[in-house]
């Protein structure tokens, strides 16, 4: 294992900046997830610490020593890449122990650790196989099982479950997060889709345009979102927006329509803001109405239907509703939210003071 450390990390190619002044600690042992959008960066981060890109300023520290300049063989890293490159000529075994036959281990030891490998993965029955016969998702194993076998301090994942269909991704998810708990290895991940990054990490990356937006737990990105950014990204269906201003007194008019209360932030009278507020926060009940909307489009996935609506004011907003709420195209839908699960952000898109607990109401306030 390795606690792995970046300092002012900077990437540019001639005069693009890809990452820039870039500062990170993954601690040992710890699942860690680069999460963010195509071109944010994220890749070019891994391929810096597996010592595949050189870092243009700054210094990469593995448990305290400067590995800007130690090749990626001696750094002890593995990698696993969204292409599985394996050789279709050689068998299962053959792939997963090729690593090894070049570094010059005896017959018996690659046989050993190849094993190993393949009773954690569970591939046993495929080791005489070739890569032709075998699904993605074995295929994939047979990607993880050659990384296994060279026992390395550091585990590097490029968006490896990309090419695989939507069931087996979640498969190989799980399958992912187990082998961590097993081995217990520092292990970075790369991946655009919020929802691997949120079941997988024990620290979520954030990053947009080479640089980092936020770093945190997955609960503490979906609760205390820094910006519009991270609220935006972290969650699926992502968070609602809705345009208000603050009007003094903790009170928000909303461009759709009511006005909510929201002691306890500082707000100047007048500020424009934005309101965020998830799907699943969001209950259709007239009493406690603050909007009303005209409904679009329903998805129904079965025990959850997602209710794409239109507000007075043009913003749309997307309303979760369970079994027995059943809305439908046309429908007029009556919306109300606890401000104890309401976002505020500035104009700047950032998140404005959080509440302080004895502000926080359970109830439902609308001032008329």
């Amino acid at each position: 294992m390795a606690r792995i450390e970046l300092k002012n990390v900077s990437k540019s190619y001639g005069n693009h900046e890809v990452v820039w002044d870039l500062d990170l600690v993954i601690p040992d042992g710890s699942l860690t997830v680069f999460v963010g959008p195509s071109g944010c960066g994220k890749s070019t981060l891994l391929r810096m610490i597996a010592g595949l890109e050189d870092i243009s300023a700054g210094d990469v520290l593995f448990d305290g020593e400067r590995a800007n300049d130690v090749s990626p063989v001696r750094r002890g890293v593995a990698m696993v890449f969204q292409n599985y490159a394996l050789y279709p000529h050689l068998t299962v075994r053959d792939n997963i122990g090729f690593g090894l036959k070049m570094a010059g281990a005896g017959k018996d030891e690659i046989r050993e650790r190849v094993d190993e490998a393949a009773d954690t993965l569970h591939i046993e029955p495929l080791l005489d196989r070739r890569p032709a016969a075998l699904s993605g998702g074995q295929r994939q194993r047979v990607a993880i099982g050659r990384a296994i076998v060279r026992d390395p301090t550091v585990f590097l994942f490029d968006e490896p479950l990309s090419n695989l269909d939507a069931e087996l991704r979640v498969v190989m998810r799980v399958e992912i997060a187990k082998l961590h708990q097993q081995l217990r290895a520092t292990m970075i991940y790369v991946t655009h889709d919020q929802v691997e990054a949120m079941t997988l990490a024990d620290q979520i990356v954030v990053l947009r345009a080479g640089q980092i937006e936020q770093i945190g737990t997955a609960d503490e990105l979906f609760s205390e979102p820094r910006n519009l950014f991270v609220a935006g990204f972290i969650g699926s269906p992502q968070m609602n927006f809705l345009k208000g201003r603050h009007i003094g007194g903790g009170n928000i008019e909303l461009a759709a329509g009511g006005r909510l209360h929201m002691p306890g932030h500082e707000l100047a009278d007048g500020e424009p803001v934005t309101v965020g507020i998830r799907p699943e926060h969001i209950v259709t009940q007239s009493e406690t109405s603050l909007v009303s909307g005209r409904v679009d489009v329903v998805e129904n996935l079965g025990g959850v239907r997602f209710a794409h609506t239109t507000l007075p004011s043009d913003e749309t907003m997307v309303v979760e509703s369970r079994a027995d709420v059943r809305p439908k195209p046309g429908d007029n839908l009556s919306i109300g939210f606890s401000n104890r699960h309401v976002h505020i952000f500035r104009e700047s898109g950032e998140a404005a003071n959080r509440l302080t607990e004895s502000a926080i109401g359970d109830s439902f306030r609308r001032v008329e």
